[in-house]
C-alpha cells in the first residue's frame, strides 16, 4: 500500500478513513472540524495541510460536501495541486456534477497526474462497515491503481467510463433512491391514516415486490421517529439540484426529480435539512395530517 492522503472527515470520510487505517494504510487526514482530525490521529493517521497531503502522498481521496469546496481544496492557494507532482493520483469520492469532474480531470492530466470521479451509494452504514457501492469515471490505469483501496472500503467498484461517468452514475443513483423513500413515505402515510399499523404494513410488504434496500432501511426509521443523520437532506439536495441543473443542459425533462426537488425545499423553510433523508415523510405526513408511527 503506498501512502494516502484522505481530506474530508464527515460522516462517510471518517469510517472510510478508519477502515484504511484497519487494514494497515498509512493515512495522512485534514479537516476543517479538528476533532475528527485528532480522533483519527489517535486511531493511527497523521495530520496535514492540503499542500503537505499533496507533497508527501502518491493517492490522495476526497469527501466533501459539493464541487466548490472540491475545486478550492485542489486548485486554490496552497491546494493540493501546488503539490503534486507527476505519477500522483488524486479520487474524488464527493458527490459533483460531471463538469465539475471532468474539469478536475484536464486540470491534473496536465500535470501528469492521474484522476478519478468515484462517489459513492450506501451511506453511513456503507462507509462504516466497508460496503459501499463506488462509481467510478476515468482512465483504465488508474482505476487499476486505486482498485486496492475500493476494496476496503466497498464491497464493488465500477469503471463506468470516461471521467465524469461516475458523477452522471451517482445522480441516476440519486435519482432513483430519494424518489424512492419518498414512494416510502407516501404509502406509510396512506396506511398510517387508514388505521394500519405502518410497521406491521412494512414488515408484510417486504418480502414482495415492493421489498428494497430503501424500505429496509428506512421504514423503520420512520415508524420509531429516528431521523438522526445516515444521510442528511441537505446533502441530497444538493445532489438533486446538481440532477437537474445537468438534466436542464442536455434536455432532458425530469418531472418526478422536480417535485421532489420542491418537497426538499419545503423541509428546508421547516428547517430539517440536517435530517436523515428518512425525514421526507414530514412532508407527506403534513399534508395529510397525520404522524407515521408505531406502538411496536
Amino acid at each position: 500500500m503506498k501512502q494516502v492522503g484522505f481530506i474530508g472527515l464527515g460522516i462517510m470520510g471518517k469510517p472510510m478513513v478508519k477502515n484504511l487505517l484497519k487494514a494497515g494504510c498509512a493515512v495522512m487526514v485534514s479537516d476543517l472540524n479538528r476533532a475528527a482530525v485528532d480522533e483519527l490521529v489517535e486511531t493511527g493517521a497523521t495530520s496535514g495541510s492540503y499542500a503537505q497531503i499533496g507533497a508527501v502522498c502518491d493517492i490522495v481521496f476526497t469527501m466533501l460536501p459539493n464541487g466548490d469546496i472540491v475545486q478550492s481544496v485542489l486548485f486554490g492557494e496552497d491546494g493540493v495541486a501546488s503539490a503534486l507532482t507527476a505519477g500522483k493520483i488524486v479520487c474524488d469520492m464527493s458527490s459533483v456534477t460531471a463538469t465539475q469532474s471532468t474539469t478536475c480531470y484536464e486540470k491534473l492530466k496536465a500535470l501528469g497526474v492521474g484522476f478519478m470521479d468515484a462517489p459513492v451509494s450506501g451511506g453511513e452504514p456503507g462507509a462504516v462497515e466497508g460496503t459501499l457501492a463506488i462509481m467510478c469515471g476515468g482512465d483504465a490505469d488508474v482505476f487499476e491503481a486505486l482498485q486496492p483501496y475500493f476494496d476496503i472500503m466497498g464491497s464493488s467498484a465500477l469503471l463506468v467510463g470516461p471521467s465524469g461517468s461516475g458523477s452522471v452514475c451517482k445522480l441516476a443513483n440519486q435519482i432513483i433512491v430519494n424518489l424512492n423513500i419518498c414512494a416510502v413515505s407516501e404509502a406509510l402515510v396512506l396506511a398510517t391514516k387508514a388505521g394500519a399499523d405502518p410497521l406491521k404494513v412494512y414488515q408484510a410488504i417486504r418480502g414482495g415486490l415492493a421489498g428494497s434496500a430503501v424500505l429496509d432501511a428506512k421504514a423503520p426509521m420512520m415508524c420509531a421517529r429516528d431521523f438522526k443523520p445516515g444521510g442528511k437532506i441537505s446533502i441530497n439536495h444538493k445532489d438533486i439540484k446538481n440532477v437537474l441543473a445537468t438534466a436542464h443542459e442536455i434536455d432532458v425533462p425530469l418531472p418526478f426529480t422536480a417535485q421532489l426537488f420542491e418537497v426538499q425545499q419545503a423541509l428546508k423553510a421547516h428547517g430539517h435539512m440536517d435530517d436523515d433523508h428518512g425525514g421526507y415523510v414530514r412532508y407527506f405526513e403534513a399534508l395529510a395530517g397525520v404522524e407515521v408511527k408505531s406502538d411496536q
